[in-house]
């Protein structure tokens, strides 16, 4: 988080709430006038979008005045950050990072020979 945030948060901010993974979720003190009421968050760790989950994407984007506090399902997963990019991105077979060699399959490429 940058300085100025912490600043603007300081400030301005009145939290709202924090979600499992400790991001803290910010709106404006007072009422704005001619538009609509800044809402932010402040993330734990390292700032990826992608940590936000659900309930709070909805009402950091004004779909809902409060966020959705919906109730665990058996069959529903817990809310994972997308790992594109880091260390623990999945990767199919025959990357090259996972040696480059796959299985031949009967479908594969025959060059055209003239």
């Amino acid at each position: 988080m940058s300085i100025g945030t912490l600043l603007y948060t300081w400030r301005h901010g009145r939290l709202v709430g924090t979600d499992e993974t400790g991001n803290r979720y910010y709106t404006e003190r007072t009422e704005a006038k001619g538009r609509r009421t800044r809402r932010w968050v402040v993330f734990q760790g390292e700032p990826e979008a992608t940590k936000v989950p659900p309930e709070w994407h909805s009402w950091l984007h004004h779909t809902t005045d409060l966020p959705l506090n919906r109730p665990a399902r058996p069959h529903a997963k817990p809310h994972e950050p997308n790992r594109t990019g880091t260390p623990d991105a999945w990767l199919p077979e025959g990357h090259d990072r996972r040696g480059g060699k796959r299985q031949r399959s009967t479908a594969d490429y025959e060059a055209w020979t003239p």
